[in-house]
C-alpha cells in the first residue's frame, strides 16, 4: 500500500452507501482500499477487508491497531434500533471505536468523513422545514448524528486532520442483505406482481402518495462523498447530497410500472410488511423459474423500511446547492436513475 498516495478506510463496507463507495473508490488512480465490516470480504485488486466488531473497543484496538497507512476514514456504518434513545450509544460507541483505535497510529490522517441523513434536521420524527438546509437550528436530542458529529469535532481540535459531514436522502442503488435498500423492495414488490398477474399498487398512505421528495443515488453520493474529503475548502463542512430533482410518487409510480410492463390500479395502503410475509416460497419458484441468482428472500426484501418511506405525510426535501457553491456539480435525474438501478439489478439477476 506505500505505493499509493491515499488509503481509504471504509467503516460499513458491505452497506448500501460502503459497497457504492468502495467501487467508485475503486476507480480512482492512487487510492487503496481497506473495508470494515463484521463479515469481511474477498480482497481484490486495490481492496482488501477487515472483519471487527465495531462495537467492540477491543477488537478494534487488535484488528485496526495496524493500519498506520490510513489517510481517509470514510464513516458510513449504523446500527439500527427502535427508538431514538437507543441508537445513541452503538453508533456513537462505533465511530469512537473506529477512530480511537486509528487516529493514533495513523500519522498521514488527512481526513474523516462522517455520513449522516435528513435526521440531523428531525425528518424521521415528523415535519420538519423543508427544504432543510445545513444552517438550521438544532433539534432537542437525542440524535447519534449529532453526537458523532460532535465527537468529531471535539477530537479535531488541533489537529491535522479534518472531518465533513455528507447528509443524503433516502439511498438508491445496489446491495444485498441491507435493511434500508428501498429500490430492491420496490423491485422486488413489482416483480412479484407481475408473476401474480396483478398491477402495481402503491402500497403506501394516500397522503404520502402526493407528498414531495427526494433520493440520492448511491454512485452520485459516492462521487460527492470522496469530492469533500479531498477538496480543501470543504474541510469541516457539512453538505446536503441529493439527485438535484424532487418527484411525487403519484407522477412516479406509473413510470416505475412501465419499467416492468406492469398496470397500474388505484393506490391501496397495505402493510408491506405483513402482506409479503409469506412470499418467500414464490420468491423462490421465480428463482428458480426465471434462473436469477439464489439470494435469500430475507436478502432481497427490506419491507419494514420501505413501508416507512412510502408512508411518510410530509414532503422530505433538502437544499442542495451548498454543495454547488462548493463546487460538486454532479445530478441525476431520478426518472433515469430508477431505471438504470432496475437494468442493473437484471445484469445481477436479482430481477427478472
Amino acid at each position: 500500500m506505500n505505493a499509493h498516495k491515499n488509503v481509504a478506510l471504509v467503516v460499513g463496507a458491505h452497506g448500501i452507501i460502503g459497497l457504492n463507495l468502495i467501487a467508485h473508490l475503486e476507480t480512482l488512480e492512487g487510492w487503496e482500499v481497506i473495508g470494515l465490516s463484521r463479515r469481511g470480504g474477498e480482497p481484490r485488486d486495490r481492496v482488501r477487508y477487515v472483519s471487527v466488531d465495531l462495537l467492540d473497543a477491543e477488537d478494534c484496538r487488535k484488528k485496526l491497531g495496524g493500519l498506520t497507512q490510513v489517510t481517509h476514514i470514510f464513516y458510513t456504518a449504523f446500527q439500527d434500533r427502535p427508538t431514538p434513545v437507543a441508537m445513541v450509544a452503538p453508533n456513537l460507541a462505533m465511530l469512537v471505536n473506529v477512530v480511537e483505535a486509528v487516529e493514533p497510529i495513523a500519522k498521514g490522517l488527512k481526513h474523516v468523513s462522517l455520513m449522516q441523513g435528513y435526521k440531523v434536521y428531525g425528518a424521521h420524527l415528523g415535519p420538519f422545514k423543508t427544504p432543510a438546509r445545513e444552517t438550521d437550528a438544532a433539534h432537542m436530542p437525542p440524535e447519534f448524528n449529532v453526537e458523532q458529529q460532535d465527537f468529531l469535532e471535539q477530537r479535531q481540535q488541533g489537529k491535522a486532520w479534518t472531518w465533513s459531514a455528507i447528509r443524503p436522502s433516502i439511498v438508491v442503488g445496489y446491495a444485498l442483505g441491507n435493511p434500508m435498500n428501498l429500490t430492491l423492495a420496490i423491485a422486488v414488490y413489482a416483480a412479484m406482481s407481475k408473476d401474480l398477474g396483478i398491477p402495481l399498487r402503491f402500497p403506501g398512505t394516500p397522503t404520502a402518495y402526493d407528498i414531495l421528495l427526494e433520493v440520492t443515488d448511491a454512485g452520485l453520493l459516492a462521487r460527492a462523498t470522496v469530492w469533500a474529503a479531498t477538496e480543501p475548502k470543504c474541510a469541516n463542512q457539512a453538505f446536503n447530497i441529493n439527485n438535484g430533482d424532487q418527484f411525487r410518487w403519484s407522477e412516479m409510480w406509473p413510470k416505475l410500472a412501465r419499467m416492468f410492463d406492469l398496470e397500474v390500479a388505484p393506490p391501496l395502503p397495505l402493510s408491506l410488511v405483513d402482506v409479503m410475509a409469506d412470499k418467500g416460497p414464490r420468491w423462490d419458484a421465480m428463482v428458480r423459474k426465471h434462473g436469477l441468482a439464489k439470494n435469500s428472500y430475507q436478502d432481497v426484501s427490506a419491507w419494514p423500511f420501505a413501508q416507512g418511506v412510502l408512508s411518510t405525510g410530509y414532503d422530505f426535501v433538502a437544499d442542495g446547492s451548498k454543495a454547488r457553491r462548493f463546487g460538486f456539480h454532479e445530478h441525476i435525474e431520478t426518472e433515469a436513475m430508477f431505471r438504470d438501478v432496475f437494468a442493473d439489478f437484471r445484469r445481477r439477476k436479482l430481477i427478472p
